[in-house]
């Protein structure tokens, strides 16, 4: 039975109906996917704070972007594998220049960058993490410094240790040293870094550091917390008996179930032959 040709013009705008449908789910879905990510090269300005809060904070007004007087900051477009409409920079290509009024945070209407931040050396963009020590000059043993010279907090957010140098047998070698508890993420370190690719990158802290479980206690720290008071009580301390292999005792070890051990010979005033 032939259709008719109203039927089939109907029967074809529906599947064009569902094709498009099909289509549009697809993309929404791609764009939901993206509005999560934040790849490691993306840094967020000073006070972004939680990935989670700060998108769910931030309108995409652009007003940081706009006060940023470095033109460091960016608003993310479509198709790039950042939150669209949101601010990041990438630290190799322009790193953030620590302005110390922190424009960028005054202009955001919402809070999404906490104004609570007043002083730029409190900023947690980011963390520096040295990924590459096969390629940094120096753990090669060469004197660069570069990333520790140019870092805003030299001597407190990267340290030069000191390591005897192995292949030579001569020299030092001065390695380029994180702490994490001074570093603002500014990305001046990546910046600079000599290398074709730097040895040296700025992650998202959430990708940059590990976390130690709730159930985990480092003793010095309680102990520091309990104004240097050991945690541990002594008196209540059981000796336990010793656990070896069948057969291998520790020396000077005497089991209480044999015989009495040897009396150790007497000592002799005698000279030894």
């Amino acid at each position: 039975m032939a259709l008719s040709p109203q039927r089939r013009e109907f029967l074809l705008d529906t599947a064009k109906l569902a094709c498009g449908v099909g289509v549009l789910g697809l993309g929404l879905g791609l764009v939901s996917k993206q509005a999560k990510a934040l790849p490691p090269g993306a840094i967020r300005p000073p006070g972004a704070g939680l990935e989670d809060d700060f998108q769910g904070a931030c309108i995409r007004c652009g007003l940081c972007v706009r006060d940023c007087p470095y033109d460091i900051l960016k608003l993310a477009t479509l198709g790039q594998p950042v939150a669209t409409g949101t601010p990041f920079f990438v630290a190799r290509a322009k790193p953030c220049e620590m302005c110390e009024d922190i424009p960028c945070v005054k202009a955001c209407p919402t809070g999404a960058l906490d104004h609570s931040l007043t002083d730029i050396k409190k900023a947690k963009m980011g963390l520096a993490v040295l990924v590459d020590q096969e390629t940094c000059l120096n753990f090669l043993g060469l004197r660069c410094d570069v990333c520790y010279r140019v870092c805003p907090a030299i001597d407190e957010a990267i340290t030069l240790e000191l390591q005897h140098n192995t292949r030579t047998d001569k020299h030092t070698r001065f390695l380029p040293t994180v702490h994490s508890e001074a570093c603002t993420g500014c990305g001046k370190c990546e910046a600079s870094c000599v290398l074709e690719v730097a040895a040296i990158k700025v992650y998202p802290i959430k990708l940059a550091k590990g976390e130690l479980g709730a159930h985990y206690q480092l003793g010095w720290e309680e102990k520091r917390k309990a104004g240097g008071k050991s945690l541990v009580d002594n008196r209540n301390l059981v000796d336990l008996p010793d656990r070896l292999p069948d057969g291998v005792q520790l020396p000077g070890h005497w089991d209480p179930g044999s015989a009495a051990p040897a009396m150790p010979a007497p000592l002799s005033d005698e000279a030894p032959r």
